[in-house]
């Protein structure tokens, strides 16, 4: 009979601090570090507690495969509210709301077909669906333009990625599943109203910064 080796060390626990400071520098996904996800999954309650004592909430999605941090709100935060804030509000500007809104109701209708469960668009399907919000006459490569900055600014929030394509194959994007926990569905219930104060703005009133993401 074989003897226990009582001088064996224990696995080794995972390190909080290495599923926190991801956690600080943005979005989380399971598919880019499914190692890091599963400790995730496995200490979330304590990585609760240890980002509630900064002002901040553990928002976890197990069946999209993301994770992020934000500022608790609420009655009870008044703690909370007097803290510094580490997780900073971001004021988008008018076309990058409405191109967010736009790829949010994109998805909600994929999503109803019951396609596949990744909503890739090429450059030229996003231009489409934000050209008809856009003046009557704009220039054309200037419109195509516009929307790649637009673009660049919703990857750099995390919202979209693009995709490697081969030379002389048209741009594509990815739309990342995690625009839904910041564009929800009772804000698309109202759907149809924002987008008619949004043609009201195009129309003639001077755009502001618009909710935050």
């Amino acid at each position: 009979m074989t003897e226990p080796n009582i001088n064996a060390s224990p696995a080794a626990a995972p390190d909080l601090s290495a599923l926190v400071i991801p956690l600080l520098k943005g979005v989380l996904y399971q598919e880019s570090d499914p190692a890091v996800w599963s400790a995730l999954l496995g200490l979330q309650a304590r990585v609760r507690d240890y980002v509630a004592v900064l002002g901040l909430e553990l928002v976890l999605d197990e069946a999209e495969g993301y994770a992020f941090l934000r500022s608790r709100t609420g009655a009870d935060d008044d703690e909370a509210a007097k803290l510094p804030r580490l997780v900073a509000r971001r004021p988008l500007s008018f076309p990058v709301s409405l191109l967010l809104a736009l790829l949010r109701k994109k998805l909600a209708e994929f999503d109803a077909a019951g396609a596949d469960t990744r909503l890739v668009l090429s450059r030229d399907e996003v231009v489409e669906l934000i050209r008809v919000f856009m003046p009557v006459g704009s220039n054309e490569a200037r419109l195509i333009d516009q929307v790649d900055t637009y673009l660049n600014k919703v990857a750099e929030l995390g919202f979209v990625r693009r995709l490697k394509t081969q030379p002389g194959q048209p741009a594509t994007i990815e739309v990342r599943r995690i625009l839904k926990a910041f564009v929800d569905a009772q804000w698309l219930a109202d759907f149809d109203a924002r987008l008619a104060a949004y043609r009201s703005t195009l129309a003639g009133a001077t755009p502001g910064d618009a909710d935050d993401a």
